[in-house]
């Protein structure tokens, strides 16, 4: 529970500008594709230290590692919070990269160690339960104390619960020395298949879900209509229809396993291309949102039962490339998206997500022939 509660308080930091972008921009003097470089650049870092924390830290108890991990998020929130400019905004988030890719990157071998094997999927639910939590309470409240006391006051906020989420932590989590880890190289990973086939799936699917998900207030407001009250509980709603989503589907993935990781890309493909028929409907606008959150939000504990299953006891390095691909994923789409909103308009944006989106779920047809073959 002290993982899962850290695990909020990473994703609340990590996509707290979705629904602050637009204050953001308006203050530092950037344009709002430039502010959605702020998602970009904690990517590129949480990619970076993903690949190469196994072996940085193969002799240090993990708990001590996790736990590092926590204090440095607190940090990063904190220069966050206070930057007087956009570079500094930015080292700040490039910071929280690093304790993204670090904590991420080593959860589901935790998990592993801390439960017996039949209730690792609980675990990872668990883990992914905290995702949903705070992709339901970080938008909506971003955006209403974004309007009430600044999106400075909002990053702010996140802080008491970092520290929270470090001290329990410390008092709760048992010594885990790194004992039985095998030293496989994370990139080697990818001469097999059937690891291969996931790891485009999951590159294409939050690629995809990312370059519409960024600047998905933009097109609320500017698009849409939608006024700030109505933007913070469309995103409260969104992230309601997470938990739900990630609770109903996670109670399909023993014995559905790959309809699942097929399903919520070719879903999240069709309500993008909707979300450009409909943008002139309010309504129509929060319906396919909620949708997008019931989907998009269940999709991490999906490919988290899958790494399970897969790589066993390599599920250490396979969880740093795990990692290393979704953050790849967010930065390109979040970067490609905001250069596509800026010089073409969110169209274009828009439609980039439904073809990557497509082809996650290609992807992941493939994977799952092979591994019936392979059966």
């Amino acid at each position: 529970m002290s993982m899962a509660l850290c695990v909020s308080v990473l994703i609340a930091s990590e996509f707290m500008p979705v629904s602050l972008l637009t204050p953001i921009a308006d203050e530092l003097g950037v344009s709002e594709g430039q502010a959605g470089q702020a998602i970009s650049i904690s990517g590129l870092f949480a990619v970076i230290t993903s690949l190469s924390i196994g072996g940085l830290a193969r002799r240090v108890d993990r708990k001590l590692v996790q736990s590092s991990f926590a204090a440095l998020l607190i940090v990063s929130t904190l220069i966050v919070a206070f930057a007087p400019t956009y570079p500094v905004l930015m080292v700040g988030r490039a910071l929280l990269g690093i304790a993204i890719g670090g904590f991420w990157s080593m959860s589901t071998a935790i998990v592993m160690r801390l439960l017996p094997a039949e209730q690792v999927p609980q675990g990872l639910a668990a883990l992914n339960a905290g995702n949903a939590i705070a992709a339901t309470i970080s938008a909506p409240l971003g955006t209403w104390l974004g309007d009430i006391i600044g999106w400075r006051g909002a990053f702010a906020l996140i802080v008491p619960f970092a520290v929270l989420a470090l001290v329990w932590q410390q008092i709760h989590m048992p010594s885990l020395p790194p004992r039985g880890i095998r030293r496989t190289n994370p990139l080697g990973l990818l001469l097999h298949p059937q690891v291969a086939l996931g790891m485009a799936s999951i590159f294409l699917l939050f690629m995809g879900q990312f370059a519409l998900f960024t600047y998905l207030r933009p097109y609320l407001e500017g698009v849409a209509g939608f006024s700030v009250p109505l933007l913070s509980a469309g995103f409260l709603v969104l992230g309601l229809a997470g938990l739900a989503g990630t609770w109903m589907i996670s109670r399909l993935l023993r014995t559905r396993l790959y309809s699942v990781l097929i399903a919520i890309p070719a879903v999240m493909a069709g309500l993008a291309v909707l979300m450009i028929a409909f943008a002139q409907s309010a309504g129509g606008a929060g319906l396919l949102i909620v949708l997008w959150g019931f989907f998009g939000t269940a999709a991490p504990v999906g490919w988290g039962t899958w790494l399970a299953r897969s790589l066993g006891p390599e599920v250490e390095a396979g969880g740093g490339l795990q990692v290393a691909t979704i953050q790849l994923a967010i930065m390109g789409g979040a970067a490609t998206g905001g250069l596509l909103f800026d010089a073409l308009g969110w169209q274009f944006t828009f439609a980039l997500s439904a073809m990557l989106l497509g082809g996650s779920a290609i992807c992941a047809s493939v994977a799952w022939f092979h591994q019936r073959s392979g059966q």
